[in-house]
């Protein structure tokens, strides 16, 4: 269960990410709170799992999907540059959260 609450924080993380970069610097209101409460939830479940996951794996899963969901977000909706180490960097970074995700589980 721990890994799910985690790689859900990892989602949380995305969103929290993506709206501080809508704030513009905390300039706007809605994004300024939606940053807050997403990055609330995404610690908070950061937190919970880290009760009984080794720091490193959860810790480098939480950011992995976090900067890659962020990343595919960015280039998809925000207008950031694709390219094809882009892409290749994110494959690298999801086998990444695969690897440690199996090496936790037992």
């Amino acid at each position: 269960m721990a890994w799910i609450v985690l790689m859900i924080s990892g989602v949380f993380e995305a969103g929290w990410a993506i709206s501080l970069k809508l704030s513009d610097g905390f300039s706007k209101l809605w994004p300024s709170v939606s940053f807050l409460v997403l990055a609330a939830i995404s610690f908070s479940g950061l937190a919970w799992a880290m009760r009984t996951l080794p720091a490193g794996p959860a810790y480098a899963v939480w950011t992995g999907i976090g900067a890659a969901l962020t990343a595919v977000i960015g280039m998809v909706w925000l207008g950031d540059a694709v390219s094809a180490l882009k892409v290749v960097s994110l494959v690298l970074i999801v086998a990444g959260v695969i690897g440690l995700n199996l090496a936790g589980s037992h």
